[in-house]
């Protein structure tokens, strides 16, 4: 195994050992919900013909809401 792959294996396993813990520090971020909100009145406004801003505001929060940040 040369250095380089080494390295990369070392990499690999120090964010394998931390990614439940930066999936949950990343979840309780405010800065996460507000990045979600605004990612789902995108997908929102550009895939439902919903004309009243409320009710696109309703159903973007109501995505943002079933879904969550975990580790894969």
């Amino acid at each position: 195994m040369t250095t380089l792959n080494r390295h990369d294996e070392a990499i690999r396993r120090l964010a394998d050992g931390f990614a439940a813990e930066f999936a949950e520090f990343a979840a309780g971020d405010e800065r996460m919900h507000e990045l979600m909100m605004e990612l789902s009145s995108e997908f929102v406004d550009i895939n439902l013909p919903i004309v009243k801003e409320e009710d696109s505001i309703d159903v973007a929060h109501e995505l943002m809401m079933r879904i969550t940040v975990r580790s894969v």
